[in-house]
Parts: structure tokens; C-alpha cells; sequence
């Protein structure tokens, strides 16, 4: 299938990249259907609505950023998506580029939980106080090449 892309203009994507978040993402509650797409930029990945072209959002796995990274969810969230099995799941954050050259941030505290099996996707929010939602990404690489 062909997708418009906000970074991208038009890609090709498979059945397997097209994800379904039922109840939105904060803020875009009304946008339900969504293509994971390759960045040019390893590790990063474009989660790319499928509704409106200019809707997209950088991603990256926090566990590259952060080995003492845990989103701990509780069952009743995951069963929203059907998740049967912690191992059937693929947990990213959402990445702000601010265009005004400050701090690139990842939002740690509000997760994007993907059931790899049925690409069911949700946005949970931790309550975990050590995770804020922006994360400083080059300080906390640095700190763990130290």
C-alpha cells in the first residue's frame, strides 16, 4: 500500500508495518490507524498516520537510550490490546526535535506499548516518578558510554 508520509513523500508499506491504537494517542484520539516506517536515521522509527500525511511522530526504543529504563504496566492496560504474553510486546517513545536547537527529549513517562502479534498499539501513562516526558537523549547516551 502506498502512503503520503510527512518526512518521506510517498512509501511503500506492508500489511506487517500498519499498526491500530483503538483509543488514540494523547492529544490525537481521533487518529486510530498508523504505518511504522524506517527512518533514515537508525535507530530512530516513524510512526506515520495513515488519516492525515502531516501527522507523524519520531520514535525510538528507550532501552537503546536507558538500561535502566522499565515501563511496568499493569495487565488490565495490556489487556486492552490483547497482549498475552510480555514477550509479545515492543515498548517506544515518542522524540521531540525542538526547532529551536534545544535538548532533543524522548517522553519516557508516556510510552507506546505494540502487541507485535496483532499490531495493537496504546500510549500508557507510568506513574513511575523517574520518568518525565522529556528525557534528555544525548545526555543520558553519554552517560552510559561513560
Amino acid at each position: 500500500m502506498e502512503v503520503t508520509t510527512k518526512a518521506n513523500g510517498v512509501v511503500e508499506v506492508s500489511e506487517k508495518q500498519i499498526v491500530n491504537f483503538p483509543e488514540g494517542i494523547l492529544g490525537f484520539e481521533d487518529f486510530h490507524k498508523f504505518a511504522l516506517i524506517n527512518s533514515e536515521y537508525e535507530p530512530f522509527i516513524w510512526l506515520q498516520s495513515l488519516d492525515e500525511k502531516n501527522l507523524a511522530f519520531l520514535l525510538i526504543d528507550p532501552f537503546l537510550i536507558s538500561s535502566e529504563y522499565e515501563a511496568d504496566i499493569d495487565d488490565e492496560s495490556l489487556r486492552k490490546i490483547n497482549v498475552t504474553s510480555p514477550e509479545d510486546i515492543v515498548v517506544m517513545t515518542i522524540v521531540t526535535i525542538p526547532s529551536d536547537g534545544s535538548d532533543i527529549t524522548a517522553n519516557f513517562l508516556g510510552p507506546l506499548v505494540i502487541n507485535r502479534k496483532n499490531n495493537q498499539c496504546m500510549q500508557v501513562i507510568l506513574s513511575d516518578g523517574r520518568w518525565n516526558t522529556k528525557f534528555n537523549i544525548i545526555e543520558a547516551l553519554k552517560k552510559k558510554g561513560e
